[in-house]
């Protein structure tokens, strides 16, 4: 029967994350612009454990993979969750475990040998006996001259190769009753462009291209601008008539 101790220390424990502090740690230097550096753990899927990488952005945390790494020598950017990494570089000789933490691997240590030294000493003198003649020696077979062929080394399994995701592009084109145009674009979790001023000609233009229905449903819009402006106009022309009749009254 295991005693209790035992039974703990072989129960598996669920894998450590990032902590908040190196999250916002991470946070911190992306904002200043150095992608930080970062080490894969045993968790990571498809990438080789203690192999490197740079976080280049953060998204949302309910995504679960919501680190944005590339890893040392590749140019595609990867998910990855925060037992996937660490900020602890591991040491040489050893493994990163999920979280950070390091194993150390044990170096076989070769073992006290029980042998006794047999050596013989040779007498200084022989004594003084015939020669014996010299025994011939059999030839050895060529076969057992040569040294044994090493076996082929296993071929290394590939690492399962993770998919990049595509980012998604939104594209908004916002209108006012005054026929003033302004369009943002959202590239993934980025705004890339916010509140640009576009002409109504290039809206109207690209109403056309995108769809029939889209085209009608901004000419609506275009021609009731169209005919605010021309009312304010109206009512400029008269304000200024009015003007230069108050204004000829006084000269006279």
């Amino acid at each position: 029967m295991s005693s209790p101790s035992t039974k703990s220390a072989s129960r598996r424990s669920a894998p450590p994350v990032l902590s908040d502090a190196e999250l916002a740690r991470i946070a911190g230097e992306l904002a200043e612009g150095k992608p930080p550096m970062v080490w894969f753990t045993s968790a990571a899927v498809g990438v080789a454990e203690g192999k490197s990488g740079k976080v280049v952005a953060l998204d949302d945390p309910s995504a679960g993979d919501f680190l944005q790494v590339r890893p040392t020598g590749s140019k595609d950017v990867l998910s990855f969750g925060p037992s996937e990494v660490t900020l602890t570089k591991p040491a040489r000789g050893t493994t990163v475990a999920p979280g950070g933490s390091t194993r150390t691997r044990q170096e076989s240590v070769p073992a006290p040998s029980n042998r006794k030294d047999n050596t013989v000493t040779q007498p200084s003198t022989l004594p003084s006996t015939a020669t014996p003649a010299p025994r011939s020696l059999a030839p050895v077979p060529d076969d057992a001259a040569k040294p044994a062929a090493p076996a082929a080394p296993r071929p290394a399994k590939a690492p399962a190769v993770r998919k990049a995701k595509a980012a998604e592009v939104t594209v908004t084109l916002t209108g006012t009753a005054d026929g003033e145009w302004t369009v943002d674009v959202v590239n993934g979790k980025k705004r890339s462009v916010k509140g640009m001023a576009v002409s109504s000609a290039v809206v109207a233009q690209a109403a056309k291209i995108l769809h029939p229905e889209v085209a009608e449903v901004v000419a609506g819009i275009l021609e009731a601008a169209r005919g605010a402006q021309q009312a304010k106009v109206a009512q400029l022309q008269a304000e200024l008539e009015a003007a230069e009749r108050l204004l000829a009254e006084l000269g006279d």
